[in-house]
């Protein structure tokens, strides 16, 4: 059984025939992105960041992973445990969901850019504070700038917070069209894969966003 299969029977709906990614889902931005130098710079400088006291306790900085001309970008809040251990961005069980709910819309890891709000874990997975935040997203505008998405998905309340500059709750957020940026690049929120872990009868609710998600993806000149 595939993990497509596997997810969308744990959320109790039936299967749909899978369809093959979109045509232009790894086709390059039409503006070109910064150069490899300047992104292995970036690399570089993330890595040995002493900005804020997270530096302190951090096992790893977690840059990011993923298809660097990549049309979807998806942003989640911080590090976790796992993340910090291993310098990858959602691995663990968190991680095994995201890539199946990738999978149920013919999507793979390699085909998009995952990152977080913040690079380092904060202690005992709390919230990043206004600071740390401010601090750190610098970082992840410079991805954005370097990547130039089509297309962001938010996943979770904290990503979602710092993308549209707002404290709504995410059950408002979700299931509309938001924008970001002086681009004005499409985004979509969506639950956390480590929330959906936690209240697994959100999974219905997340499968149609990801439905909306392919659809969106589809409808990109």
């Amino acid at each position: 059984m595939d993990k497509r299969t596997q997810y969308l029977q744990a959320m109790d709906i039936p299967l749909w025939e899978e369809r093959n990614a979109p045509a232009h889902s790894m086709d390059i931005s039409p503006q070109p992105p910064a150069s490899t130098t300047t992104w292995i710079a970036l690399q570089e400088e993330v890595a040995v960041c002493t900005k804020c006291d997270l530096n302190k306790t951090r096992t790893h900085t977690v840059f990011g992973i993923g298809n660097q001309k990549a049309q979807l970008v998806i942003i989640g809040e911080a590090p976790g445990a796992n993340e910090d251990k291993q310098g990858i961005p959602f691995v663990g069980r968190a991680g095994m969901l995201l890539t199946s709910m990738l999978q149920s819309i013919g999507l793979h890891r390699e085909d998009v850019f995952i990152a977080n709000v913040l690079k380092c874990r904060p202690p005992n997975n709390r919230d990043p504070s206004l600071h740390e935040v401010e601090l750190c997203t610098p970082y992840l505008l410079r991805q954005l700038e370097h990547i130039q998405p089509r297309l962001i998905v938010a996943v979770g309340r904290i990503a979602a917070h710092y993308l549209l500059n707002t404290q709504e709750a995410l059950s408002r957020l979700r299931g509309k069209l938001h924008h970001y940026g002086e681009q004005s690049i499409p985004l979509w929120v969506t639950f956390h894969p480590a929330y959906l872990l936690r209240s697994p009868k959100e999974k219905a609710r997340a499968y149609v966003d990801l439905l909306k998600i392919r659809e969106l993806l589809e409808q990109l000149p």
